[in-house]
């Protein structure tokens, strides 16, 4: 999850090169422009279908500041190496899936490569269009009560996936672009959201949808990789500060992971999990 949506002046698409640490063999390898390559310090790929989340966290762990939309852009230390590796996950995705609190707090998102990563909006793009996918990744909001803002730029082109008491709220405040999943009585099921996006095609989906969406996506083993940016910051933790972990909420049981690949950009760790499936 990374809320912030600005870049430095004067950055150029060279930027940015991640130092490769560790990688398992084997990983997919997509046909990426070479200068995305070099930027990532190497070969990037995801196998489909996917469900993979991102996320930056301090060194001890805290990802959510309270009172505040910039809770990613202050932990990352607006590193521009975290914004790349964001911009490359969501340019990869199919779809980008987001929660409702996520929504409210990142009243400026777009939740698509270039508004992350402006300086390789050409590669994104050049890449997107060798796949044959749309320009931008659709966002799909995930909503049990309906409460959101609709005139947000984001929701123009959203598909929002709600109840039925959400439906009522939506259905005659949602603009003409937008869509309407309505997913039945009572919460919204994740497992009910990811299958109806494999229904429509979408297989590729990147999860940004903050410590308690992502708590439930994992107690319902839905989840295949995790991409978390470690950021050389501590902030400390109190009681009832608002501060939140990666996964909020809900017992995981010491959900198992396998690292996959570690990179390097100064002081930043760039890690990638698979979920471990057997037991």
């Amino acid at each position: 999850m990374n809320d912030g949506e600005s870049r430095g002046d004067g950055e150029r698409p060279d930027d940015v090169k991640l130092e490769r640490l560790f990688e398992l063999p084997g990983l997919p390898e997509f046909d990426l422009p070479a200068p995305l390559v070099e930027n990532y310090g190497g070969p990037f790929g995801l196998r489909r279908p996917r469900l993979y989340a991102n996320f930056v966290a301090s060194v001890d762990g805290v990802v959510a500041l309270p009172d505040g939309g910039e809770s990613g852009k202050i932990i990352s230390g607006a590193s521009r190496a975290d914004r790349f590796v964001m911009g490359l996950l969501r340019c990869c995705a199919d779809a980008v899936i987001v929660g409702a609190g996520t929504f409210r707090r990142s009243p400026g998102a777009l939740w698509d490569a270039e508004s992350i990563d402006p300086a390789r909006a050409t590669l994104y793009a050049e890449f997107r269009a060798r796949r044959g996918l749309l320009p931008k990744p659709p966002l799909v909001l995930v909503t049990g009560s309906g409460d959101l803002d609709v005139t947000r730029p984001a929701v123009a082109n959203a598909i929002v996936a709600t109840t039925r008491a959400g439906e009522d709220k939506l259905r005659d405040r949602l603009p003409s672009t937008a869509r309407l999943w309505v997913m039945g009585e009572g919460a919204v099921r994740f497992g009910d959201v990811v299958a109806r996006c494999h229904a429509e095609g979408l297989h590729s989906l990147l999860c940004e949808g903050g410590p308690s969406l992502i708590a439930e996506v994992v107690v319902a083993k839905l989840l295949d990789e995790l991409f978390v940016t470690s950021s050389p910051k501590l902030f400390g933790r109190f009681p009832n500060d608002g501060r939140k972990s990666l996964t909020d909420g809900l017992d995981l049981g010491g959900a198992p992971l396998e690292l996959a690949s570690v990179r390097r950009n100064g002081s930043h760790l760039f890690l990638r999990y698979a979920f471990r499936r057997d037991g």
